[in-house]
């Protein structure tokens, strides 16, 4: 087994806690070799060598990025992904019920290194943007611009967690208006004034709320929410109906599945699949069906599965 460690991601050290991890699985019968990542796109690398080398699991100790970063490498293979969150928002980690640091409880790898112990492996889908593959979402507009923003963090800004997210959201809020977007669903002509696109393969956004609710990660399909609107007003709306969990009743946003979606705007629009920027738009995202296999833990929803 290969243990991923990227040691930039999140706000604080976790050296300590990951050789309490390793001696903790290793004692439990895991032979792991380890791995520090040395710059962007190497968890890929490292990923796509376990996988040529029959390895069983790929472990990555990081956030969504390096577990996107992982994935690119593992798609297609039998090789499996296992996680351990030391990200700032460890989103595919919390829709998997693994503990996640917070000021409150600081220390909870072996927690997490416990339930992987416990866990089966399953195969689920992946998105596809254009030839990159995502685990949790694509994001085009408002969200995608705050994604760029924060692109640059230092450590500093990133153990603060997710308020520089907030900030630099309200921020936009109040710049962003919206653009004339057409969304291709399967063959089906969406056109409309969009502030924010959310094409998803799973529930959680932002470790915090469901804005594809009924999202299932092995369905063959891909959950699609097209926030319309003009202005800060709808955005704020969208947000406090996201919030109350109303959003999917507001005739400003259409909600449908499918299995690949294009988008085009009348002005290139930012895109990020899991938190990381890839381009502006005209984008296409598709599915791929049980296309990588994850380790999952006792603690995750029976919900995320058909």
């Amino acid at each position: 087994m290969l243990l991923i460690h990227n040691p930039t991601a999140g706000p604080r050290q976790v050296e300590g806690e990951l050789d309490l991890v390793v001696e903790y699985l290793c004692d439990g019968g895991w032979r792991l070799q380890r791995h520090i990542t040395e710059y962007p796109g190497q968890a890929t690398e490292l990923a796509r060598q376990a996988a040529r080398d029959q390895c069983d699991v790929v472990l990555v100790a990081g956030g969504d990025g390096t577990c996107c970063e992982a994935v690119n490498g593992l798609v297609g293979s039998r090789t499996a992904l296992g996680v351990l969150p030391t990200g700032t928002g460890n989103v595919w980690a919390k829709q998997l019920g693994l503990p996640a640091f917070t000021l409150t409880h600081p220390n909870r790898l072996l927690e997490a290194a416990h339930l992987l112990r416990e866990a089966r492996t399953r195969a689920i889908d992946v998105g596809r943007a254009n030839d990159r593959y995502f685990l949790l979402f694509a994001g085009l507009g408002l969200d995608a611009q705050v994604a760029h923003g924060m692109e640059s963090r230092v450590r500093t800004t990133k153990r603060l967690g997710v308020l520089p997210y907030l900030v630099a959201s309200l921020f936009v809020t109040f710049q962003f208006y919206g653009v004339r977007t057409t969304v291709v669903v399967d063959g089906k002509v969406i056109r409309g004034r969009s502030l924010f696109i959310l094409i998803s393969n799973a529930q959680l956004y932002g470790g915090m709320v469901r804005i594809t609710p009924e999202a299932r990660l092995n369905d063959g399909l891909l959950d699609v929410a097209i926030f319309n609107g003009v202005g800060p007003a709808y955005t704020l709306r969208h947000l406090f109906r996201v919030l109350g969990g109303r959003h999917l009743q507001d005739p400003a946003v259409k909600s449908l599945r499918a299995r690949r979606v294009m988008v085009d705007c009348v002005r290139p629009w930012p895109v990020h699949i899991d938190g990381d920027p890839i381009g502006t738009t005209p984008m296409t995202f598709q599915v791929v069906p049980r296309a990588l296999r994850v380790l999952v833990p006792p603690t995750a929803p029976a919900s995320l599965f058909v």
